[in-house]
């Protein structure tokens, strides 16, 4: 994984364009109990033509190794099927990322998306095209992969993930038309335009900062320097708090504390109590429903 680092920092400083590859290695699972009088089969064919749709196709310019490719779990649970076709439900996706040293992922994000109504109809392929939009599930799923890339990007590399949040916006703008709920501002604090706009907006930059420095040169670091790795995945704490002050309620810092909040205590249980001490007064304050389960590294 430190490989990859490296490549993405010579590509960036040298603009050179490796060969293509598949970026993903996605469990895509459909979860369908509670709809009635639909053929199974036909969620069958949803979960495998998602699954290729992701798997499968070329997201980027990069190379990656089979054993580099990108892992996540998609979860699209159907609760309605409006006439033969439409279906409306909710999307759990967890992003994970391995740690150097050690068989050990990390959860980089782990969000629910309950804006999710698309059309599909079996054996019928998928077709999308970046700057248009075709259908929205294609939108959708188009939409986490770039995400998911900026967001592996920036886990080795110092805003390493622009381009792909960029194209991430780029599927919000082509939407907008759409009639579809998750695309627009005016929507609520917590939709798919939310969520880029906050990582796209300078204001709130800390948060990719930390994404850097917790998990290159925090996680990767533990398993060869323990107390290191975890001082400095204590010292990019304090970019929750610069970030929470800004705005208690952004979506993006609360997707990034619900993926780190169980790790984050798991490091410190073992922690020296100073370490304890700031960790338990920087997390309460930024997470204050939590609060008892952070000061529980103390027990």
């Amino acid at each position: 994984m430190i490989r990859r680092a490296v490549i993405i920092s010579v590509i960036f400083i040298t603009g050179l364009v490796p060969g293509f590859s598949q970026e993903f290695l996605g469990n895509i699972q459909i979860q369908s109990q509670s709809v009635d009088g639909v053929d199974p089969s036909v969620f069958s064919n949803m979960e495998t033509t998602i699954f290729e749709f992701m798997n499968n196709r070329v997201w980027s310019s990069y190379n990656f190794k089979i054993e580099e490719r990108i892992e996540f779990t998609m979860v699209i649970t159907i609760n309605e099927v409006q006439g033969s076709d439409i279906f409306k439900g909710s999307l759990n996706l967890v992003l994970q990322r391995p740690i150097y040293g050690s068989d050990y992922n990390s959860v980089v994000i782990n969000l629910v998306d309950n804006d999710i109504r698309f059309e599909f109809v079996p054996h019928q392929s998928m077709i999308y095209s970046d700057g248009t939009y075709s259908s929205n599930l294609t939108s959708i799923l188009a939409y986490y992969a770039y995400l998911m890339l900026g967001l592996d990007f920036d886990t080795y590399s110092l805003y390493g993930g622009t381009q792909f949040y960029e194209k991430a916006m780029a599927v919000v703008t082509s939407a907008q038309n759409s009639n579809e709920k998750g695309w627009l501002a005016f929507e609520g604090p917590k939709n798919r335009y939310q969520l880029i706009e906050n990582i796209l907006n300078p204001s709130y930059s800390d948060m990719r900062k930390l994404l850097y420095e917790y998990h290159l040169k925090g996680l990767d670091v533990m398993a060869n320097d323990l107390i290191g790795g975890r001082a400095a995945v204590g010292s990019t704490l304090k970019y929750y708090k610069n970030v929470y002050n800004k705005r208690s309620g952004l979506y993006l810092l609360q997707v990034l504390l619900e993926a780190k909040r169980d790790e984050i205590i798991n490091i410190y249980t073992k922690a020296s109590p100073a370490e304890k001490t700031e960790m338990i007064n920087i997390m309460k304050e930024v997470d204050p429903p939590n609060g008892n389960r952070y000061e529980a590294v103390n027990k």
